[in-house]
């Protein structure tokens, strides 16, 4: 496998896999670090802050990978989504991110508004 990793911006990457290009956002936090990709926001946390974390087993929430303006929330309580869908779209720096369910579930909580600027590691939905 051949991986090359190139700066876009403040924050954006390009990352190609074997030839495949993919454009990665970043965000960090004194904890850790926000990543983007492919539709998929995951968190990078420094190992100490795990061990002290609290969890809740079974609970994703859906945060916000970077300051943006909430376009769309295509889901509501209770609403029953699948792994990859699109629960949220974002709008930052004039790029549309959509936010996707890491897994089947439902939705227990909506945390954010069409229209609202969310910041950084804001949770905006979640999935149980």
């Amino acid at each position: 496998m051949k991986a090359d990793v190139a700066a876009i911006g403040p924050g954006v990457w390009r990352v190609t896999i074997d030839g495949k290009a993919t454009t990665v956002w970043t965000a960090v936090d004194d904890a850790g670090m926000w990543v983007h990709a492919d539709g998929r926001v995951h968190y990078l946390a420094n190992e100490a802050d795990v061990r002290r974390s609290r969890t809740r087993s079974g609970s994703h929430d859906l945060s916000a990978p970077m300051p943006a303006t909430v376009r769309a929330v295509l889901v509501e309580v209770g609403a029953q989504v699948h792994a990859g869908d699109t629960v949220v779209t974002l709008e930052a720096m004039k790029m549309e991110l959509a936010l996707r369910a890491p897994s089947d579930g439902t939705i227990t909580a909506v945390h954010c508004q069409v229209g609202e600027l969310v910041q950084a590691g804001v949770p905006l939905v979640e999935i149980a």
